[in-house]
Parts: structure tokens; C-alpha cells; sequence
């Protein structure tokens, strides 16, 4: 007889992806943030037609009145045909925080972009040659440590000039540091495994090795820094544009909004300031809870067995 080997059956690897996916799913706050953002993007998309035109949003955000009488009906109170009300100036204002949702994704993307490549090229050098390159780039990212991150933006601001472009350009270099000091970490921890050192027996060049063997493994806690950034970004613009340093009107953006309806707080037209405060407390809110959810999806500790 022809005995059969005992073969001891491995228990398959579970992919990280699809894992990842099904502990974030599991995660009802998370799913829930994400739902809200979704929403928030669909409105951010189609609140205006390429050419300008409402699509979702029901009026025209710069005032869909005649002149005269859009100031005889200014801070008009939430009705059937205006649901948010009108603003100080008889503009919809349920269109004009729709189209807000756009100008505040916009900002939170290109701010975080901004740091996500400029932080992960310092981190990415810094951490990977070391010795005097280390120490010259983590004293830069230091010194810029030393100041908050918002006075810092307040800082560039003040160089540049206010105005929308100028605040994400601000805000993005405000957040390097994080980006810079999280890469780097990275880099100096994956940089000692066995296949990293295989690609250097091989003849792999540096920029090789950190472009396609580092990074792509050093991703996971980035996305969760830019999700939680994402909603930073969105708040410190809203911040620049309530003191007048952001956006400039008339301009729909939620701090700027915010800004123009405390003059009105006295007079009894609370929906001014009330509504794109809660634009901002729900948009910021939610990118927490699915960048609170991304990191718990990604630690490893946390698998279920």
C-alpha cells in the first residue's frame, strides 16, 4: 500500500484589501461618516452645471432676484420657497452652502495634496539617507513645528496676500511637518526589511527602491493622516475665511458665510450664521469618523480571527 503524506493544510491568507474593507464596513460610525460624505460630494459636484447653472442647487448662489428686490426681502427667515432662507444680501441660502460643499472639498484636497507630496518627499529622503540629510531636514520641519499650524498659515498669508488660492497654499505648507515626520518613520522602519535589501543586492537604484518599495508599504497610516487632515483643512479655511483672510466674498464659502451672518446675530436672523456652521460641524465630523474608522481598518492589531 501506498501510504499518503499527511499534508498539513494552511489556512489561506487572507488578502489585506478586502479585510481592511470588511472591519471598515463593520465600523457603523465610520460607515455612517461616509455616507455623509458621499452625499457631500454628490453635492459638491452637481450643486452647478459646468457652464454655472443650478443643477442641485435650486437658485442661482449669486442671487437669482432682481436687485431691488432681493434687498427689500434680505435675511428673509427659512420659508416653503426658500427653505434656508435668504442671506444678508436676498441670496438663497441653501444653494449658496450647496455650492460651498465644492469650494471646501476643493480646498481640503488641494491643501492636503500640497502636504501629502512635498511632506512625503522630505520624510521619504530624510528618513532613507539619514546621518547630515536627517538632520538638516528634521531641524526645517522642527523650526516649522515650533509655530501652530494655523499661525503658521496666518504667517504665509500675511506674505502672500488674502484670497482662496493663497489659504490653501498656506494650509498645505502648514501640514507638512506632519507629513514629513509620519513618512519619515515609515521610511526608517521598512527600510530594514529583507526585501528592501534585496532590491539593493540586485542592483536597485534608491529612488527605485523608495518609490516602489517603501511607499507603496508606508501608505496606510497616510491615508488615515489625510482623511483626519482633510477635515483640519476644511476648518482652518473656514477660519481664514470668517477673519477675512480666505475667500473673499461673494464667494460662497462656509466661513465667509459665517463671518457676514454675526451681524445679523442681534437682529434675530440667527439662520445666517446657523446653517453653514452646521455645514462645517457635519462635513468636519465626518471625515473624523471615516479617518477614526481607516485607522482601526488598518491595525493590524485589531484583525479578527
Amino acid at each position: 500500500m501506498i501510504e499518503k503524506n499527511n499534508v498539513l493544510e494552511k489556512k489561506p491568507k487572507t488578502s489585506r484589501l478586502p479585510l481592511t474593507l470588511y472591519k471598515f464596513q463593520k465600523n457603523r460610525r465610520a460607515l455612517f461618516g461616509f455616507i455623509v460624505l458621499v452625499i457631500i460630494f454628490i453635492i459638491a459636484v452637481f450643486a452647478l452645471d459646468p457652464w454655472g447653472h443650478p443643477l442641485l442647487a435650486p437658485y442661482n448662489p449669486y442671487g437669482h432676484l432682481p436687485t431691488s428686490e432681493r434687498l427689500d426681502r434680505r435675511a428673509e427667515k427659512p420659508s416653503a420657497q426658500h427653505l434656508l432662507g435668504l442671506d444678508e444680501l436676498g441670496r438663497d441660502l441653501l444653494s449658496r452652502i450647496m455650492v460651498g460643499c465644492r469650494i471646501s472639498i476643493t480646498i481640503g484636497f488641494v491643501s492636503v495634496s500640497i502636504a501629502l507630496i512635498f511632506g512625503m518627499f522630505i520624510g521619504s529622503i530624510s528618513g532613507y539617507f539619514g546621518k547630515w540629510v536627517d538632520h538638516l531636514l528634521m531641524r526645517i520641519i522642527d523650526i516649522m513645528m515650533a509655530f501652530p499650524a494655523f499661525l503658521l498659515a496666518l504667517m504665509i498669508i500675511a506674505i502672500l496676500g488674502p484670497s482662496l488660492q493663497n489659504a490653501m497654499v498656506a494650509i498645505g505648507i502648514a501640514l507638512i511637518p506632519v507629513y514629513a515626520r509620519l513618512t519619515r518613520g515609515q521610511v526608517i522602519s521598512i527600510k530594514e526589511n529583507d526585501y528592501v535589501e534585496a532590491a539593493r543586492m540586485v542592483g536597485a537604484r534608491d529612488w527605485r527602491i523608495i518609490l516602489l518599495h517603501i511607499l507603496p508599504n508606508a501608505t496606510a497610516p497616510l491615508i488615515v493622516q489625510s482623511t483626519l487632515n482633510f477635515a483640519s483643512a476644511i476648518l482652518s479655511a473656514a477660519a481664514l475665511g470668517y477673519l477675512g483672510l480666505g475667500a473673499q466674498p461673494p464667494t460662497p464659502e462656509w466661513g465667509v458665510m459665517l463671518s457676514d451672518g454675526r451681524l445679523y446675530l442681534l437682529a434675530g436672523a440667527t439662520h445666517l450664521s446657523l446653517f453653514p456652521g452646521l455645514a462645517i460641524m457635519i462635513t468636519v465630523l465626518a471625515f473624523n469618523l471615516v479617518g477614526d474608522g481607516l485607522r482601526d481598518a488598518f491595525d493590524p492589531r485589531m484583525v479578527s480571527e
